[in-house]
């Protein structure tokens, strides 16, 4: 279906209203073959949007838009935790994959009635004119059930979706099959390196009655490298399906460097290499960092950095593992901010830089390790883990300097 749509868009002139169509109806299709019933879900949720959209206040939008769609999201993630945890039924794979979707519609949705609040977009609907009203709510159903994004992001803004729509004729991107064929290679090494961990974790069990503690902390690890590399595939397949329909192109890239990076939510090399904590969040999930930060950050005066961790936690699911690995990766990043504003400066000569940095780079991965055992794994079977293998200790040294720190203690 992506390639039908790069085919029709460069050879077929055909008019943008049926470009808007070919989306939409795609992202049902998609929809209806992926979730099965619970398609619904999404399509209950659009509906709602188109409604609102037409009847309440651009000023007022938000608001409304934001608590049903977060409401219904979450009486679903609800519904999930009470099938696993009191009725210990199996939860269909459709229905995850609903959620999960419908999480990133949560995202679009919300995205949109920042724009209409902030008046970043505006739209005007006239009674007397239905013609006019179907086709600007054309666009918004189109990016909200965008088949390219349908199911694993990643986040564009409605603004950037309409000017590449509008512009796939007035300036159609180059081809992106080189581009694609690359990222598709970039997910196949990934995806050996995944297999390569997964084996040595499998052939070294850890057991804490006779295994070292180092042993521990590094079969730990190698676990939460394997759970993030899913992610990192799943976001450059992602990425390639997007620029495979022509989505992500940079226009102002020019001659042999031409960007197809405009939609990416992280790259293996860049992410893993952050040697502070604050650096790796805002590189974790790109697209939804900036969307956290636009929705909650910037918009919060009392504790914007816990609001947004928190909010983000809600957004997930409100799991146990959630609370305990959103909360203490919002922890860590406060602290970050302060150790490194007392220590940046105290290592002179190379060596101790090479150290210092060397030595954040490993604060950095330990921590990281711990959000990633308690959110994926979502119960408290990964706070027993953490607490067999000990590398629990890393968070909580930092939010010991942090509360040190906070209180002039070490200054």
């Amino acid at each position: 279906k992506t390639f039908l749509w790069l085919l029709f868009c460069h050879l077929f002139p055909f008019e943008l209203l049926f470009r808007y169509l070919f989306v939409c109806v795609g992202g049902c299709a998609l929809a209806v073959v992926a979730m099965g019933v619970y398609s619904t879900l999404l399509f209950a949720s659009t509906g709602v949007f188109v409604l609102l959209v037409c009847s309440v206040d651009p000023s007022r939008i938000h608001a409304w838009l934001f608590g049903i769609q977060m409401l219904w999201q979450t009486l679903w993630h609800l519904l999930i935790q009470y099938r696993e945890n009191w009725l210990h039924e199996p939860v269909s794979i459709r229905l995850f994959v609903a959620v999960s979707s419908l999480m990133l519609l949560t995202q679009r949705i919300t995205s949109v009635s920042m724009d209409l609040q902030e008046k970043q977009a505006t739209l005007t609907f006239k009674a007397s004119s239905r013609r006019k009203t179907c086709v600007m709510l054309f666009p918004l159903i189109s990016y909200i059930l965008n088949f390219t994004t349908l199911l694993g992001g990643p986040l564009c803004s409605y603004s950037r979706f309409v000017s590449l729509m509008e512009g796939f004729h007035l300036s159609p991107p180059p081809s992106p099959l080189g581009v694609v064929f690359l990222k598709l290679i970039q997910v196949l090494l990934l995806e050996m390196v995944r297999c390569c961990l997964i084996y040595v974790i499998k052939q070294n069990i850890y057991d804490p009655s006779c295994s070292a503690v180092l042993c521990g902390v590094l079969w730990m690890w190698s676990l939460a490298l394997v759970l993030r590399i899913q992610y990192y595939s799943h976001w450059r397949i992602s990425e390639c399906l997007n620029n495979a329909a022509g989505f992500g192109f940079w226009e102002e890239s020019s001659g042999d460097n031409r960007d197809w990076s405009g939609l990416s939510d992280g790259d293996f090399w860049t992410t893993e290499t952050s040697t502070r904590v604050s650096e790796f969040a805002r590189r974790w999930n790109a697209t939804t960092a900036c969307w956290l930060r636009r929705l909650v950050y910037m918009r919060c005066k009392c504790f914007p950095l816990f609001m947004t961790f928190g909010f983000s936690l809600w957004w997930h699911g409100l799991h146990v593992g959630h609370f305990v690995g959103f909360l203490t990766w919002a922890a860590t990043v406060k602290a970050d901010h302060y150790i490194h504003r007392y220590l940046h400066r105290k290592p002179s000569s190379t060596w101790r830089k090479l150290l210092y940095t060397c030595l954040c780079w490993i604060n950095t991965q330990m921590i990281i390790t711990c959000v990633v055992i308690t959110t994926e794994l979502r119960n408290m079977s990964g706070l027993r883990l953490l607490s067999l293998t000990y590398i629990g200790l890393f968070p909580l040294c930092n939010i010991m300097l942090l509360i040190l720190l906070k209180f002039n203690i070490l200054y």
